[in-house]
């Protein structure tokens, strides 16, 4: 689970933090992008991923064989593992300084069909677990002294439900809304911690899940006529986390490469 570091990696910005990050489930997701981009920079990532949910999903399971380091599997509707992914990222790396929540419940419902179950499970997986390890995060996380700059980052996703609506989603939508709306509280949270926290929108991500025409009406959607990547989405968050990024805190940043809804 902790990575394997191999030559090229003893220079990075990121030498001599530790990051977690959840929701690597995919070779073309976001959270092995996100993951991979972190270790490139010199991190050492410990990373976690819930297969059982990808197998429920139209997409399908797949396998995570060529990342440079080990994935876990944590189900992160259980209000349990939260603190203790937290407490096993300590215990392997000695400290933990970044923490990249990628994972989500996704759920395809439209207002009514979606039920009580399915509610509390996108609440337990997407919000309560992003609460739960930031909660567990500023416990565990040694901060850095008051005259230098915060070394710790916490960063979690929201969607597009706050600029257009989601018709079909309403429990993935309604809890990344609570994701979008927690933002500036946590953050301020976090604070005496020496911790940053933001929220990003990446949009639109080409990880599969459209194809065929929904595919081409969303790539036509986009000014430089392409979808957003996995790497595009990673760079992003390779910009917060870093020292660079200590200025930017309690926001939610619409990374979406100028996708136009109303086209």
């Amino acid at each position: 689970m902790v990575n394997r570091d191999g030559p090229g990696v003893d220079r990075g910005p990121l030498v001599g933090r530790a990051a977690l990050v959840t929701g690597v489930s995919r070779p073309i997701g976001i959270g092995a992008a996100v993951a991979s981009r972190l270790h490139t920079l010199g991190a050492t990532v410990v990373a976690t991923g819930w297969p059982p949910h990808d197998a429920e999903m139209p997409w399908g399971g797949h396998q995570l064989d060529d990342l440079p380091f080990e994935v876990g599997r944590h189900d992160l509707e259980d209000p349990t593992a939260p603190a203790a992914l937290i407490d096993e990222t300590v215990e392997r790396t000695g400290h933990i300084d970044i923490v990249v929540a990628v994972h989500a419940r996704s759920s395809a419902a439209p207002f009514r069909a979606v039920t009580a179950d399915e509610l509390d499970r996108c609440w337990a997986a997407n919000v309560r677990s992003v609460v739960l390890l930031a909660q567990r995060f500023a416990e565990r996380h040694a901060p850095s002294p008051v005259d230098e700059p915060p070394v710790g980052r916490m960063i979690w996703f929201t969607s597009g439900q706050h600029l257009a609506p989601m018709d079909d989603e309403i429990a993935y939508a309604v809890t990344k809304g609570a994701l979008h709306q927690m933002t500036r509280s946590v953050d301020h949270a976090l604070a005496g911690s020496r911790i940053v926290a933001n929220c990003i929108n990446p949009g639109p991500v080409d990880t599969g899940w459209a194809d065929g025409d929904v595919h081409r009406s969303v790539e036509a959607r986009f000014p430089d006529g392409r979808w957003g990547t996995p790497d595009d989405v990673a760079g992003v968050v390779a910009f917060l986390v870093g020292d660079e990024g200590a200025w930017i805190r309690g926001q939610v940043i619409d990374a979406e490469g100028g996708f136009d809804r109303f086209a």
